[in-house]
């Protein structure tokens, strides 16, 4: 690349950054949950910058309607294209409440014998997408309890129409030769945000955005791949840290966090929102003081698309993707679950028999392409590149959950469990007291992906219903369980049903700013800065409600001390489990 645009690009993505302070100013002005840490002023030259961005990835001037880009030149305005009514217009979303162990068993033996997509459930509900001329054939196979137990979440084109929206609009990148001034008082749709973040992006572009962070950044950012597809692509990644440059001393394993997005395909906020704490750490190294301490304490490696044949399908062909692209023994059913192919506790055998569901963990375990080399990947680097994971964070969508091993069994608890759950608290909380941040609700992988009765017949309390699809071969649990990461979680971003997999783009940066205050207590965890007090001699009254949070400053003093709902705490958390 030349010289001059080189220069120009790396203007551009500063651009957020180039009104804040000068990198001591920043340090003493941010704190973990202080917001002017992430949001900046607009800046007068957006538009100009966006055109120069326009320019050097060869997009075009006016893009064509997210119609147009859906192979159906007739599509205009906000109506969805042809192609999209034809393959989507007659499916919707339905709602399951389940409360016994007859409905879990039924709507799963359903599922699995009309091949339905299951799109999400936990321990309230069950959301499937079906087409409606199907419903009565499904209703038929349920108990008589579920014929009114539920509720339409998409009807009426509003599946068809969610997919539409989630493309990227003309306006993202239409022209702005009518803009000549560019006066100060010049607003633009994003307030703050580069450009990058105001659609989601198809890897096409996610590709080299990642190769010019590395380029521009190269004090302590590496673009690496950590594995192939079954397709051929690359499973592009970017490692971020600061290493120490004393040659004499003998180093110990770099302390790495391991953050994945698009396991699953259709899952685009999971991809953004990596993207978006990469930029986010990236961009602030030297600024904030808290990712300064963090990017020189710890390796951060960001993984945004796992499953990258996947994701190409997901944009090109079916927006509702979510396997990976392998052939399998059936050849009108491609495609195996990467979060269900991994080797730990693997059960493919309950989905052996049925290539065509969602779920298929292949015939083997690591039958999954992608599974096996990241995991393959990952070990290399414990045994040869002095690599020691001490964090894992696999996102995916949707619910708001903050989930912790194990996944396979409800009955089987991780032996580091009360760390877990200590983490699992500070993250979500983190999250909730973020600007304009969500609610995220914290259990374990199993009963957060299962239906539970509260009121079993045998007077023993909770009861775990048969789950609705298999269970074994998580990512999370072969980290934690193989790899030993101590601190892995699966977060499930948002919503909570509203949208589903189909997002709307204006939540890519709340969300990526509530998860970056997330990663930031994750960090400052690890770093020894956040964490649990109790207040009282042990055995006196005091001793249990008073939990605090105490946050340190640089030099080890305590800057700020916030009360801890008592709710919300592991020891709360145990007591409600085991009611």
């Amino acid at each position: 690349m030349r010289q001059p645009t080189f220069t120009v690009l790396s203007l551009l993505l500063l651009s957020p950054s180039l009104a804040t302070p000068a990198p001591h100013a920043a340090s003493q002005q941010c704190s973990l949950f202080d917001t002017r840490c992430h949001n900046h002023p607009p800046h007068p030259w957006r538009r100009l910058s966006d055109a120069l961005i326009r320019r050097i990835w060869g997009l075009p001037e006016k893009q064509k309607g997210k119609g147009a880009a859906n192979g159906d030149p007739a599509a205009v305005g906000g109506t969805p294209a042809r192609k999209l009514l034809a393959r989507y217009g007659e499916d919707i979303v339905m709602r399951f409440n389940i409360t016994t162990a007859e409905e879990a068993s039924a709507l799963a033996d359903a599922s699995d014998i009309l091949f339905l997509d299951v799109w999400e459930f936990n321990e309230n509900w069950c959301d499937i997408r079906i087409a409606k001329d199907v419903v009565s054939s499904l209703l038929g196979l349920l108990p008589a309890s579920l014929q009114t137990s539920h509720v339409a979440l998409m009807q009426d084109l509003d599946l068809a129409q969610a997919i539409f929206d989630s493309y990227p609009t003309p306006s993202a990148t239409q022209s702005h030769d009518g803009d000549r001034s560019f006066s100060p008082s010049l607003k633009t749709s994003s307030q703050s945000e580069n450009i990058f973040f105001q659609d989601y992006q198809p890897l096409s572009v996610i590709t080299p955005w990642m190769n010019l962070l590395a380029s521009m950044f190269t004090t302590h950012v590496r673009r690496i791949n950590v594995g192939i597809s079954y397709e051929g692509r690359d499973i592009p990644a970017l490692r971020v840290g600061v290493h120490p440059t004393n040659d004499e001393q003998q180093s110990s394993p770099r302390k790495t966090v391991l953050i994945v997005g698009g396991s699953h395909a259709r899952e685009w906020i999971s991809t953004s929102t990596v993207n978006y704490l990469a930029w986010s750490l990236i961009t602030s190294y030297g600024k904030i003081n808290t990712v300064t301490k963090m990017l020189e304490s710890f390796d951060f490696v960001f993984v945004p698309t796992l499953n990258p044949d996947g994701y190409v399908y997901s944009w090109e062909t079916d927006r509702l993707w979510r396997k990976n692209r392998q052939p399998t023994s059936l050849r009108f059913c491609r495609g195996i679950d990467l979060d269900r192919s991994y080797s730990y506790q693997w059960d493919g055998d309950s989905t052996r028999q049925n290539p065509c569901s969602e779920s298929f963990a292949g015939d083997a375990p690591f039958d999954g392409a992608e599974a096996q080399r990241f995991a393959e990947w990952a070990k290399n680097e414990t045994e040869n590149n002095n690599v020691d994971f001490v964090g894992f964070l696999d996102l995916h969508s949707y619910s708001q959950q903050v989930l912790y091993p194990y996944s396979f069994s409800c009955y089987q608890e991780p032996p580091t469990i009360e760390d877990l759950e200590e983490l699992a608290m500070g993250l979500a909380k983190a999250i909730r007291v973020s600007h304009k941040g969500h609610p995220y609700q914290v259990t374990s992988a199993c009963e957060g992906n299962v239906a539970v009765s509260k009121n079993s017949k045998d007077g023993k309390g909770r009861k775990v219903l048969p789950r609705i699809e298999s269970s074994g071969g998580s990512a999370l649990d072969w980290f934690y369980h193989e790899l030993r990461v101590k601190y892995a979680y699966q977060i499930k971003l948002r919503d909570t049903g509203s949208y589903g997999f189909l997002l709307p783009k204006e939540n890519i940066v709340p969300t990526g700013k509530e998860l970056l205050d997330a990663v930031l207590y994750l960090g400052r965890f690890m770093l020894g800065e956040v964490g649990f007090e109790t207040s009282g001699a042990p055995g006196t009254a005091s001793e249990e409600p008073v939990l605090k949070v105490l946050q340190h400053d640089e030099h080890g003093n305590v800057e700020e001390t916030q009360d801890w709902d008592y709710e919300d705490s592991p020891m709360e958390l145990r007591r409600r489990r085991k009611r």
